[in-house]
């Protein structure tokens, strides 16, 4: 009768002992396989994390440079009492953005724009807690009491991705708008002046109110915040149209001051960087790579999968002290059919083998468990992982860089935030499983390991035994 026929025969012959260590070897292996789960999922989330929402490049005036300007100006009028420092903002071309934008890595790239405006033939709304604005129509001398705020598409702007403002009427500003003065309004803006879709309104300039715009509503939308990142005045106020048509208001047509660039892979952030400097050849201008949220991500994910790493080891460690123990005992028990066996001419080796095939059966039980268990739970753990680095990453890349209305590099739907204060709207990443082949692969090796160790302690006091002994004293 060989060893692996006799392991079959004493493991049902014992029942009540095989259940109870399939039991115990099922809870250490369940506990490994989560660790095994919690180290994928942390590493497969940080990857997914971190390329769904990536690190972000912004082209923006460059503001040292320009206080310096400024300074340099206030010096120069302090001697003439009727000059005042001016203030011109930086711009570059839409052809260098674009050119920027046309690199390898960049994934998307925002465009932000906004000019303000008079109302002409109907009344802003009025906002009772400024000073510097009165009812209907109050603005200052400084601003319009409108503000137009470009983008490519509303779907990708900011206040429309995170559900703060909604179109209720009509549709939104989409990227076939460019060009036109398609505009999409307010509804308590709409309400107090009685619009609606297919109307038209006008707009003056700040500077010459006899210089007005048409623009042609062609959706209603409603905004659920008393503030606006846009401006200091009612967001009811905020006028979307295409960034075309902010530019042409503003007359800085084919001119821009602020673009927002998504990469691909973060990690060849600084090489992009790199790139555009030499393209966009200004020193007026400065590119301002934000790559915090990709570096959080990856190093609180990966120690995330050090933590569970660790508990691998731990539980590991435990289970072969639990179960080389349980085989110990085990083997003291069975002295007496250790020494007959013996005694009948079969091998110490073959013995511990038999005890190492018990173990092993029991193990294999126990893994089909634990991988069960393993395949319900892993990608709930995943999801809930990426789930929590996205909103982590999005809440620091609110208050990071500003971003603008997305357009994707290839030509599809825009991404990101709208305008000034825009950013980067990742999308969530459902993860159907973590738990691979490789995964439990790598769980039967830790079963296997635990049970040769295991059976190691057992096997030295088998090799230690002598029959006649054992029999005479039994």
């Amino acid at each position: 009768m060989n060893f692996i026929k006799r392991a079959g025969i004493t493991l049902w012959a014992r029942k009540g002992r095989t259940i109870l260590l399939m039991i115990t070897s099922s809870v250490i292996l369940m506990f490994v396989m989560a660790g095994l789960i919690i180290q994928n999922a942390a590493l497969t989330s940080a990857k997914t994390a971190t390329n769904s929402i990536g690190s972000t490049v912004t082209l923006s005036q460059n503001r040292t440079k320009m206080m310096k300007k400024m300074q340099k100006q206030m010096a120069s009028s302090s001697s003439s009492s009727s000059s005042k420092p001016t203030f011109t903002q930086a711009t570059t071309t839409i052809a260098k953005a674009k050119k920027i934008a046309a690199l390898s890595n960049v994934a998307s790239y925002n465009v932000s724009t906004s000019t303000s405006v008079n109302a002409s033939g109907f009344s802003a709304v009025s906002t009772t807690t400024s000073s510097t604005q009165g009812g209907f129509g109050g603005g200052t001398s400084n601003s319009g009491d409108i503000q137009i705020n470009g983008v490519s598409a509303t779907a990708g702007a900011t206040s429309f991705s995170d559900g703060t403002a909604k179109i209720t009427s009509g549709r939104g500003i989409k990227a076939s708008d460019e060009g036109t003065n398609n505009v999409v309004i307010e509804s308590e803006l709409a309400s107090a002046n009685s619009l609606k879709v297919g109307d038209t309104i006008k707009v003056a300039d700040t500077s010459d109110s006899s210089e007005k715009t048409t623009l042609k509503i062609v959706g209603i939308y409603k905004v659920k915040t008393t503030t606006d990142g846009f401006s200091q005045q009612d967001p009811s106020n905020t006028i979307y149209g295409s960034y075309t048509l902010s530019n042409k208001i503003a007359g800085t047509v084919g001119k821009v001051s602020n673009v927002t660039y998504t990469m691909s892979d973060p990690s060849k952030t600084k090489a992009f960087v790199i790139a555009a400097k030499k393209i966009l050849n200004d020193s007026d201008m400065t590119l301002t790579s934000d790559a915090s949220s990709y570096k959080a991500a990856a190093k609180q994910m990966k120690g995330v999968a050090s933590f569970a790493s660790k508990i691998v080891w731990i539980v590991a460690i435990a289970g072969v002290l639990i179960l080389g123990l349980i085989i110990l005992l085990m083997t003291r028990e069975r002295r007496r059919e250790i020494g007959i066996l013996v005694s009948l001419g079969e091998t110490k080796g073959k013995v511990i083998a038999q005890l190492f095939t018990e173990l092993l059966i029991v193990l294999a039980v126990a893994l089909g468990v634990a991988t069960a268990a393993g395949t319900a739970v892993s990608g709930s753990i995943s999801n809930t992982l990426v789930q929590q680095q996205q909103s982590s990453q999005q809440s620091a890349a609110t208050q990071g860089a500003p971003g603008g209305s997305g357009t994707s590099k290839t030509g599809g739907a825009p991404t990101g935030g709208g305008g000034m204060g825009g950013t980067t709207t990742a999308q969530t990443t459902d993860i159907d499983t973590v738990l691979t082949p490789a995964a439990v692969a790598e769980l039967g090796g830790v079963a296997v390991l635990i049970a040769l160790l295991s059976v190691g302690g057992a096997g030295i006091t088998i090799l230690r035994m002598k029959p006649k002994q054992i029999l005479q004293a039994d």
